[in-house]
């Protein structure tokens, strides 16, 4: 009999069906999604709009991070991947008992506390993708309400649905690698809906709307497109060659995406605009995110086209032509970069999933499923080919029906209770009438503000006075 290494014995800590190397990169993985939204879209709201919505637009995404963990342990997660309710949901409760959280989650060589807290990273980075349809004008106070509601009465919905092995499009067999359903399509959708119902931004927001820096814009952009690689390299939920090949094809597509929507810019508008690369390189994420790990590199290759071109012409030219796109005021083009786009990845995974693939991530033998129609008509499986498509097309109607019903009754309902837009001295002022804070200490013309009462312990009136210096 081999003795095994004392590090490798197996012991209450360390019980033998927990994996230590999957566990470390599970956890890595987890942070690396973490850190695409704080400090990541934090960085990017907060930059990337007027400067007067900037401490506005940056806290908004850091309290729906803190928002969603609580609820998210409190029921969220259950609802989303605990005991069945019905087909598409799960009972509530709480998921902070050690007992719980120290047992083998359902799939994996993993415990429930890491599947609980890798999961909450992807819930609430969908959250904060929707508050970007809404930054420069949404009452604070209402977001601070609709967070909860809508991880509790959507989310869950769409995360069991298709996530969840007991879910009625997972038994279906919808192939949403890491999330382009269940967060980009959700989010897009949702924060597009909860637009409308908002209302628009202040007519000078709209008509103009500079980002307050680009360069710190381009530092939260790099943060979310390096914490891709746990968004799409964790979802095998294991140290695999999928989750190696899901990790390089996310780059790959995204860098393709990047440089066709650049070159679309230079050949039709004659610049190389750096918003519309950041723009192509969302796009290009999103749309390889439901097919990572189950498409081929050359693939993803021609994914990053299609991702670059297709959401650039209906950002540029149809939300030009379309009445509902022009009336909807969505300040950060969700609905272009993560519904289209979205929609876009969930299409092509059904027709470039290469059934090789799809085996080694959901480790199962049966051919029948999961074929791409390209591989479905290569192979003379035409019918298996058009099922896997049409479950795809399936899956993107029921995400955009639950989130236009779900998320209209929660803003119908909010707005009975509370304003769902600022007033209009508020839109005008931005930060400084909402939180008594700005995001930058100079102003004027070189004097410091320092309005704030949280910048001390001390009041102001505290401060003895600087004695004047002694001439020499």
């Amino acid at each position: 009999m081999i003795e095994l290494p004392d590090n490798l014995r197996p012991d209450e800590a360390s019980p033998d069906w927990l994996s230590k190397g999957d566990n470390a990169w599970q956890l890595t993985a987890a942070t690396l999604v973490g850190m695409q939204s704080v400090p990541g879209l934090v960085i990017l709201y907060g930059s990337i709009v007027k400067k007067k919505w900037a401490v506005n637009s940056a806290f908004m995404a850091l309290y729906a991070f803190a928002a969603v963990l609580v609820c998210w342990v409190g029921w969220g997660y259950q609802m989303s991947f605990g005991v069945k309710l019905f087909n598409f949901l799960g009972r509530p409760h709480v998921s902070m008992e050690q007992d719980y959280l120290l047992q083998r989650t359902f799939v994996g060589y993993l415990p429930n506390a890491t599947m609980v807290y890798f999961q909450f990273v992807f819930a609430a980075i969908t959250l904060i993708l929707i508050a970007g349809a809404l930054l420069g004008r949404m009452n604070f106070h209402a977001w601070m309400l609709f967070v909860p509601l809508w991880l509790t009465f959507s989310y869950t919905i769409t995360c069991y649905s298709i996530w969840n092995p007991n879910g009625w499009l997972a038994k279906m067999g919808v192939i949403d690698y890491s999330g382009g359903f269940v967060i980009h399509l959700s989010s897009g959708v949702a924060g597009f809906t909860a637009a409308y119902w908002v209302g628009p931004r202040a007519t000078n927001d709209r008509e103009r709307f500079p980002p307050n820096n680009i360069l710190l814009m381009l530092a939260g952009a790099g943060l979310l497109w390096m914490g891709w690689t746990g968004f799409n390299g964790g979802d095998p939920y294991m140290v695999s060659t999928d989750a190696s090949l899901a990790v390089l094809n996310t780059h790959v597509c995204t860098a393709t995406s990047l440089l066709t929507w650049l070159l679309l810019d230079i050949v039709f508008f004659g610049k190389p605009s750096v918003i519309g690369a950041t723009q192509g390189m969302i796009t290009g994420l999103v749309c390889i995110t439901p097919a990572a790990g189950v498409v081929q590199g050359w693939a993803a290759m021609i994914m990053g086209v299609m991702s670059g071109s297709i959401p650039w012409y209906t950002m540029m030219v149809l939300h030009k032509k379309i009445s509902i796109l022009k009336h909807v005021d969505d300040t950060m083009a969700v609905f272009h970069t993560h519904a289209v786009a979205g929609s876009l990845g969930g299409i092509l995974t059904g027709f470039f999933s290469n059934p090789k693939l799809c085996r080694i991530f959901y480790l199962v033998e049966d051919w029948q499923h999961y074929i791409g129609l390209a591989y479905g008509l290569k192979n003379g499986q035409f019918r298996a080919g058009f099922k896997q498509m049409g479950i795809q097309i399936l899956g993107i109607l029921f995400v955009i029906v639950v989130n236009v019903i779900t998320t209209s009754l929660i803003c119908f309902l909010l707005g009975r209770f509370i304003p769902l837009r600022l007033n209009e001295d508020e839109l005008q002022i931005g930060d400084d009438a909402i939180h008594g804070e700005e995001a930058y200490a100079l102003w004027g013309d070189g004097e410091k503000y320092d309005g704030s009462k949280h910048n001390s312990v001390y009041g102001l009136e505290e401060f003895p006075p600087v004695p004047p210096k002694a001439e020499a």
